[in-house]
């Protein structure tokens, strides 16, 4: 298989590694998920009879666990409650916010030109599994990768980083020949707890500021850029 490699972030001292695998997130980095996530959230907050943000103020809960998102906003750690809201969610989500969701433009030809280079793509994300692959499949996106990975829907203890060292592990896959693509603070502190270098993206729900106090590599604005970072063809 062929390898790239990244070129060192100014300012780090850590050697240049060969990347042979890519692990990227979903929603914020693929797809722009919003529309159905925040809806489908304020869904289970009436079911719940709870007072529900106004949209705009939801978008920081796009990516994180589900679990840690209602914790946050029902201001509980009762895990009745909070699995009741997760319930209520995922009866809107996995109906009808699952296709509110569009994938993000260039991206379908960016996988196919990381997959073309020898790369070896894995979708690593908070999304139950379940739900992802649905994703995948509705808009074609499948065949390029070689697996698919995130909890499954009964684990709601999961982190990014729990998730990242899973993969690793599963795969038999060494944290040098790896890099990390997504759009949040999660995806990079996750990286970063396993050894992984991370490629943080500006076009999803988390900004530059997150990106950059988590620690990211690299931080990049356009598909365009995270292909001329990853290598030539």
């Amino acid at each position: 298989m062929m390898g790239d490699s990244l070129p060192r972030a100014p300012g780090r001292q850590q050697p240049e590694r060969v990347i042979s695998s890519i692990f990227l997130d979903l929603d914020g980095t693929l797809t722009d998920s919003r529309e159905g996530i925040v809806r489908s959230i304020s869904h289970a907050l009436a079911i719940l009879r709870k007072p529900s943000p106004p949209h705009h103020d939801l978008e920081p809960f796009i990516g994180p666990p589900i679990a840690r998102c209602f914790e946050i906003l029902l201001g509980t750690t009762d895990e009745g409650l909070i699995g009741a809201a997760i319930e209520a969610y995922r009866d809107r989500f996995s109906s009808i916010g699952i296709f509110e969701n569009r994938v993000y433009p260039s991206i379908p030809s960016a996988l196919e030109e990381l997959t073309n280079r020898g790369f070896t793509l894995y979708l690593v994300t908070s999304k139950p599994t379940v739900f992802a692959c649905r994703i995948l499949d509705h808009f074609g996106l499948s065949p390029y990768f070689a697996r698919v990975h995130g909890p499954e829907l009964d684990d709601t203890k999961h982190t990014k980083a729990l998730l990242i060292g899973r993969v690793l592990a599963t795969e038999d896959l060494a944290a040098s020949s790896v890099v990390m693509v997504g759009d949040r603070q999660d995806d990079i502190e996750g990286a970063k707890t396993n050894g992984v270098r991370s490629i943080g993206v500006t076009w999803g729900y988390g900004s530059r500021e997150e990106l950059e106090a988590a620690g990211a590599d690299h931080i990049v604005d356009s598909v365009p850029e995270l292909l001329g970072l990853v290598g030539a063809p």
